[in-house]
C-alpha cells in the first residue's frame, strides 16, 4: 500500500505534540549546554592533548543527565524571572 500522505505532511505527523516541547527544549538546552560546557572545563583542568576528546566524553556522560533534570527543575522559575523583567507579547 502506498503512503498518501504528502512528503511536508509525512514529516508534520512524525514531530511531537505540542505539550511535548518544554521537555524537548529542556533536552536540547542541556545537551548543548553540558556538551559546551565539559569541552572548556576539561581544557582548562587537563589541557588539550590527545586523551582529550575521551576525557570530554566521559565528563558529559555524567553532565548532560544533570543538566538536563536541573533544566526541567528550573524552568518554571526561570520563566516567571522572564516574565519579570520582559514586556513579552501577548
Amino acid at each position: 500500500m502506498e503512503d498518501t500522505l504528502s512528503p511536508p505532511r509525512l514529516a508534520r505527523s512524525r514531530k511531537l505534540p505540542p505539550r511535548a516541547a518544554p521537555v524537548a527544549f529542556a533536552f536540547f538546552m542541556s545537551a548543548i549546554m553540558a556538551f559546551l560546557m565539559c569541552c572548556v572545563i576539561v581544557a582548562a583542568n587537563t589541557g588539550i592533548d590527545a586523551g582529550y576528546p575521551a576525557r570530554v566524553l566521559n565528563s558529559y556522560a555524567l553532565a548532560m543527565p544533570v543538566a538536563f533534570v536541573c533544566v526541567l527543575m528550573v524552568r518554571p522559575v526561570v520563566a516567571r524571572l522572564t516574565g519579570a523583567v520582559c514586556r513579552l507579547p501577548g
